[in-house]
Formats: C-alpha cells, structure tokens, sequence
C-alpha cells in the first residue's frame, strides 16, 4: 500500500526552485536533480542510474522512502515529508580506491556545515556515518560502491559511488525511529526542508571537490585540512566505545583519533570478549557505541 501525506503534513519540496539553485546556477555543483513522491531507495535508484549511464552529480531526491537502508541493512523510514532523503551519484574518475573509505566522513562533514548553514543547529559526528545534535543521531549516511561500463569498444568497469543521506526534519518523538535519534524540530531548528536540503547539497559540492582534490594535492591520501577538521568534529574521539567488528568480536577502549585511511584508531582497554588488552587497533569497519564521552556524558 503505498503511503500518502495526510493534509496537514509539511508541504512538498520545491524541485523547481533546488534545480535553479543547484543544477542551472552560476557555478551551480550538479548536473541532474530529481524529486519523486515515493521510490523505495534513492541509493537503489541511482545505482540502477549509473549503470544506465546517468551523469556523475547526479541528485535524486523522495518526499517518502518506502525501503530506506542503513549500516548493514538496516532500515530507515519516516513519514511523508518529514526528512531530506536523497542520494547523490559520484563517478570518482582518477580518485584512487585508497580515498573512497573516506567519503561517508567527509559527507558527514558537509552535512554538519549544511545543518549549520540552514538548521540552526550544531552538529557533531559519530564514526563513521552519524550526525548527532545533542548526543542524538539527527541524520545518517550510506555511501555504496558499483563498477559500470566505461563506454567505448572496450569491456573497461569503472568505479561509480553513490552517497546516501536521510536527515530528520519535522519528526515527532512518537515518529522518531530509535529513541537515541532526534529531528531538526525537536533540536530547535529550522524545519524549511528546501533550505535544509539547500544548503547541505551545496555544502556536499564543495567537501566532495575537496575530497577529489586529495588525488592531486595529497597523493592518494586524505589532506591535512581534511583530517584535522573531520578529527575536530568528530564526538566519538575521546570516548570510550564499545566496537562490534565482524565476526562477533567485542572489543572496548578509548577513541583516540582517525587515521588516514579513515579508520577509528582505539586504545584497547582489554575488556572485549577476546581479552586481547593492550595496544592499538584499528577499526575500518563495524558498530561503534559511545559509552561514555570525552566531556563525562552518555553517548549514543
């Protein structure tokens, strides 16, 4: 059954207006923008896109995501018009496969500088792809990975990224999804989801040139600029953890900073199920918890 606003939801997006702005623009940082009433997955979508040949900077917008995903499958859904769902398509070109780990940290910067801009609000970010106001997750990213045909006589596969962000606007605590999340509304923000999606598609464009720039400026390895203002901005360093890694291995310790691969760098307290204390390591994929921040609060 397919869901429709009722008549007293948010008012639709203006996608006249965002193409003005973003695609037909002086300077403008896109090349295609869409906004549909209901699809299942904006980054489902785009992929589908890619592989038929869809531009990179391509923008896909929904007022309502039916089969939205997060981290290792998981869900994520809201009512009709209540958050900026949308996925942005990326064909990285010349940037090496070493930099890709470090797009969800840089969108979530973008997103952080986007809240900033048009929320109201300040944000922080949990490694990897949580953007947290008040210890709350406000928004969260899911960037995958496709190869499609290079075009040509030749059976060439090139790498075609596709960047996924839902950020919640309007929703209510009976709406909300988890009980650690929280909504621009509910933090006090701006609840205008043109100026949110806005300003964040327009902070997307400059942190994704700066991530393209690192192939040229830093070779194959994130900028100084880059890490030094993710590391800032990031909640998690100086918190305890809590890391589930693959394999159902349990591992705690104290977040000590990002290295530049994009890696949680953790100092192992030993309290993990595999009693392996002491030392480093590092985390390049898994499910971190806070547990207890730098600043003596509860994470989430």
């Amino acid at each position: 059954m397919h869901a429709h606003p009722a008549p007293t939801s948010p008012r639709p997006l203006d996608a006249a207006a965002l193409r003005r702005d973003l695609v037909d623009g002086a300077g403008a940082g896109y090349t295609e923008l869409e906004v549909v009433d209901e699809i299942g997955s904006t980054n489902a979508e785009l992929i589908r896109r890619a592989a038929a040949g869809a531009p990179d900077r391509t923008v896909l917008l929904t007022e309502y995501q039916a089969a939205g995903r997060g981290r290792q499958g998981r869900s994520w859904t809201a009512p009709p018009r209540t958050q900026v769902a949308m996925s942005v398509l990326l064909r990285p070109g010349a940037v090496a496969p070493d930099l890709f780990g470090w797009l969800p940290l840089v969108t979530g910067l973008a997103v952080r500088d986007g809240l900033r801009a048009a929320g109201g609000v300040e944000a922080t970010l949990k490694w990897p792809n949580d953007v947290l106001v008040d210890g709350r997750k406000t928004a969260g990213i899911l960037v995958e990975m496709t190869t499609v045909p290079a075009g040509g006589d030749f059976s060439v596969r090139l790498p075609a990224l596709v960047v996924g962000v839902g950020i919640n606007v309007s929703l209510t605590e009976d709406e909300l999804p988890v009980p650690h999340a929280t909504s621009l509304s509910l933090a006090g923000g701006v609840t205008d989801r043109d100026a949110v999606a806005t300003a964040v598609l327009e902070a997307l464009a400059v942190r994704h040139t700066q991530w393209r720039a690192c192939e040229r400026g830093s070779g194959s390895s994130v900028s100084d600029a880059l890490l030094a203002e993710y590391s800032q901005a990031c909640s998690t360093l100086g918190s305890d953890v809590r890391v589930e890694l693959p394999g159902d291995v349990v591992r705690s310790g104290r977040a000590a900073r990002v290295d530049r691969q994009g890696r949680l760098v953790v100092v192992d307290t030993g309290q993990g199920r595999d009693d392996s204390g002491g030392g480093e390591f590092a985390v390049a994929a898994g499910d971190v918890t806070h547990l207890r921040g730098a600043d003596g609060g509860l994470g989430g």
